[in-house]
Formats: structure tokens, sequence, C-alpha cells
């Protein structure tokens, strides 16, 4: 039986639904991992630099991999997704796309910018499990990820 590694997953969406579909679609799929979440761009770079808010490194520690909506207030996926792979400390942090977005531009810009996959929301819980547990398959089983976690 493959282990499962325990990395904390961090949710950057501003719907509050989505994010929950998200955690259940992962507790559905058995994935344990801690979840943190924030609201948009902005929260997320001060996450990731524990500025403000998320100051306590302890209590918001650098996430294993990131869940990225594309179209958030303040400062959007696409922004954020550039800072993060510009920043030395953070651009090793694989990026998973989570967006309503099909646009193909939106498809190659992120590639471009280092995203690590692009993923088009389901619309049902049942199609967002079967994205979750691919995702577990994948990241948490069969990857080597940064940090030997």
């Amino acid at each position: 039986m493959t282990t499962v590694r325990s990395i904390d997953i961090l949710i950057a969406d501003d719907d509050a639904e989505d994010r929950m579909l998200i955690i259940d679609a992962l507790k559905e799929s058995r994935l344990k991992n801690r979840v943190q979440e924030v609201e948009n761009g902005e929260d997320l770079l001060s996450y990731l630099n524990n500025k403000g808010d998320f100051a306590d490194k302890k209590k918001y520690p650098t996430p294993g991999i990131i869940l990225l909506d594309l179209n958030m207030p303040k400062k959007d996926g696409r922004e954020a997704l550039k800072e993060i792979k510009a920043d030395k400390t953070l651009k090793s942090i694989p990026i998973i796309i989570l967006s309503t977005s099909k646009a193909e531009e939106d498809v190659i810009k992120t590639y471009n910018l280092g995203v690590n996959s692009f993923i088009t929301k389901p619309v049902t819980f049942n199609a967002m499990v079967e994205v979750m547990n691919a995702l577990k398959k994948y990241w948490f089983e069969i990857v080597e990820l940064p940090g030997g976690n």
C-alpha cells in the first residue's frame, strides 16, 4: 500500500462554496492533509510570506501544494502565480490551477508563467471527488516534492 505524504495544501479561491466543495472532496478521497484557505491573491502572497494576519509560521506553514483559482478579487490568480514563480524562495511550490475558465489563453498563459497543472473545476461533487482522487494519487503518492515531505 502506498503511503500518502503529509504536506499542507493551500486553497486560494474567492468562492466560499467552491472552497468547501474542494475540502469536502479531499475528505471524501480520504486525503487527510491539513488544508488552509485564502480568499484572494493578496492574502495568498501574505500567507506565503508570513505577513500581516499570516505572520505565525507555525500556524501558517509553507504549503507543499497550492490549489489556485484564477478569477479572484484584489489580485487575481494570474498575478499571484507570476509573483510566486518569480520569487526564488516560493517558486518550487507546485501550483495547480483549479478554475472555471476553459479559455485556451488562460491555459497557455499560466503554463508559460510556470503552473504545474491546469484543471477546469468540475461542476458536480462526484466529479470533484474524482479530480481530488487523481490529484491525491499523482501529487501525494507518485511524484517527489521539494522538501522531502
